[in-house]
């Protein structure tokens, strides 16, 4: 190759990076405008706090001082912005919180901790009583959902009342991703940015349309997550647990609502009937055409439901 031929290709690629590297800069600078005009929608802010040696990430909204709490935990490969569109649609009169999860979002990421749903519930309880939360209504989707069950169990006058949507935790009736975890196969997880798309096929039956810059990083961030993700997933499924979680859900005391997408392949929605058949004070609502996270594809009647079952426990006490 001749000099000028290799001046040539140094510059070329110095072209090439630098524009690869704008267009990074640029990518990741609509993301944050997206997310920040996603905060706003909802009245929340992003926040974090350190306790224990740990990072916890969450959004909170303003609200009087003595408004009631809802906490709100998200799944496993999930973060605190998957409630924004769901945020939107409660009542400014509640102190709103969404918490990243230990592992998750912009909370601490470490892989020589356990994961197991125990060990989370304790992670949970560490960050309410940092931030000061001693009562709330709990709300959690899939392992947010078998956290925030474990909670109550554990914590029951901490827990006000208890939405569980499309919760991890029970068994009983099976999944496609059972089918899929036996063939090797774990859908949940994305290793190559192809995974990403077939996860939002996956997990949900009415997906929300995300524009190609929001996806791009979205996806960038999933694979960066693979390894945590991986450690998190394996303590979730191991064969030996330190509880029975059937058994937990029979000390729940809290007021229930089980919400299930039908559409769910991560989780069988039949699974509804274990739930409230353990819990005591509990009702079960099945959505049709939703899949494995209300919250994000069915936004607005999500939380009309929610709001439904709160104002029933409201009514009842008076």
């Amino acid at each position: 190759m001749s000099h000028s031929a290799q001046i040539f290709r140094a510059g070329f690629l110095i072209a090439a990076l630098t524009l690869l590297s704008a267009c990074s800069e640029i990518k990741y600078g609509l993301y944050d405008l997206a997310m920040d005009f996603e905060r706003s929608q909802a009245g929340v802010t992003p926040k974090s706090l350190e306790t224990q040696g740990r990072h916890f990430a969450y959004l909170e909204n303003q609200a009087p001082p003595d408004a009631e709490t809802i906490l709100l935990l998200h799944g496993f490969g999930a973060s605190k912005e998957n409630w924004l569109r769901f945020m939107r649609h409660l009542p400014s009169r509640y102190h709103i919180v969404a918490l990243d999860l230990l592992g998750h979002g912009d909370s601490s990421k470490d892989t020589s901790i356990p994961y197991d749903i125990d060990d989370q519930v304790g992670y949970v309880r560490a960050f309410t009583e940092a931030a000061g939360l001693s009562r709330f209504h709990l709300m959690g989707n899939s392992m947010g959902g078998a956290i925030s069950s474990m909670y109550a169990a554990e914590y029951p006058d901490s827990v006000a009342s208890l939405v569980l949507m499309d919760p991890a935790g029970v068994y009983d009736y099976s999944s496609e991703l059972e089918t899929r975890l036996q063939k090797g196969e774990n859908p949940l997880i994305v290793r190559k940015p192809e995974d990403f798309d077939a996860l939002m096929e996956f997990a949900m039956e009415d997906k929300p349309f995300i524009p190609w810059p929001i996806k791009s990083v979205l996806t960038e961030k999933a694979i960066a997550n693979t390894g945590i993700y991986d450690h998190i997933f394996a303590e979730l499924v191991r064969e030996r647990h330190r509880y029975d979680f059937k058994q937990v859900l029979l000390d729940i005391r809290s007021p229930t609502l089980v919400l299930w997408g039908k559409e769910d392949r991560v989780i069988n929605y039949r699974n509804a009937e274990v739930f409230t058949r353990q819990i005591a004070n509990s009702r079960k609502m099945i959505i049709d055409g939703v899949g494995h996270a209300p919250m994000i594809e069915a936004p607005e009647e999500t939380a009309e439901i929610t709001l439904v079952f709160m104002r029933l426990l409201e009514a009842e006490k008076d």
